[in-house]
């Protein structure tokens, strides 16, 4: 429990530091980008598009008539563009979101990493494709355990513990994965997620329950159409920070369990020296020659 709160304070401390305020501000960015790229590409066909649509449509027609009884002439180029924009908006917050995590897991264990564990030795248990490969893997066992499960929502208690707990174990299996990839070897990433799986299932449950923030955010920008603007980029932040957040705990959390794990082997604590620097040592004449011995050196005799 010690190491559950200790690494809870220290991810939310580090929120605070502009390198995870930027990444965090990163989707922002990168929606606008798209957004300018999506609209400068397909705005004018897509909405001219959708307005036909609208017009033609026979099962409307009653409605537009209804509306121009009402003094609104011409409904479906006011429509058009707003359904355009309600459309588009979930796959450039998706895509820009994603963008993001794959940058955001690896800066952050690299900056826990740099400032708390330093000497912490790098076994690189895992790789990209591993970590593609036990994502998806981990992906789809929790999307089979919901509709397996989804029979048991209709009681009331349940619906409110069992996708939590599903989304929880996602999190913490991928999460923990990517935090201990770089540094843990894979024996030693087994044994800490069997060791540590309580703590870890209930941080992701923890995750879970802050990752449903931003989902209330976005339904009040849908439902408040006149604050869609501003409560979706919000959303959008908070989501990320949430992540960020995550991220941090899941590797403050793993690393000092491996440093621990570690030190209960009896392993050194300073990491092994990278094998291109010892092979430049090798090298250099200091290293090629033999230190003289007291045997052969007459002055060594005087040395105090």
């Amino acid at each position: 429990m010690g190491l559950l709160i200790d690494s809870f304070w220290r991810a939310a401390a580090y929120c605070l530091r502009p390198r995870v305020i930027a990444l965090s501000l990163l989707p922002l960015l990168l929606i606008a980008l798209l957004a300018w790229g999506a609209g400068a590409l397909w705005w004018t066909s897509s909405v001219a598009a959708v307005q036909q649509s609208l017009q033609t449509s026979s099962w409307l027609g009653l409605l537009w008539g209804w509306l121009r009884q009402f003094g609104i002439a011409d409904a479906p180029s006011v429509l058009a563009p707003l359904l355009v924009i309600v459309a588009a908006t979930p796959v450039i917050v998706l895509i820009a979101v994603l963008a993001v995590a794959l940058m955001m897991t690896p800066a952050l264990v690299r900056l826990v990493a740099e400032r708390r564990f330093p000497a912490l030795e790098r076994k690189r248990g895992g790789s990209l494709l591993g970590s593609l490969a036990w994502s998806l893997g981990s992906t789809a066992a929790a999307l089979l355990a919901m509709v397996v499960s989804m029979p048991l929502w209709l009681v009331p208690p349940l619906v409110l513990v069992l996708p939590p707990l599903i989304w929880g174990w996602l999190t913490y299996r991928v999460m923990s994965f990517d935090a201990l990839a770089d540094h843990a070897s894979k024996e030693e990433r087994v044994l800490l997620l069997k060791r540590h799986h309580v703590s870890l299932l209930t941080m992701g449950v923890v995750c879970g329950y802050l990752g449903a923030a931003p989902g209330i955010v976005w339904a009040s920008g849908v439902v408040f159409a006149a604050a869609f603007f501003v409560l979706v980029p919000v959303a959008v932040w908070i989501y990320t920070l949430v992540f960020a957040f995550s991220s941090l705990w899941f590797t403050h959390y793993a690393l000092a369990a491996l440093e621990r794990l570690r030190r209960e082997r009896g392993e050194p604590p300073v990491a092994a020296a990278p094998v291109a620097d010892a092979a430049a040592s090798a090298t250099t004449p200091s290293a090629a020659l033999p230190a003289p011995s007291s045997a052969s050196n007459p002055l060594s005799s005087t040395q105090p």
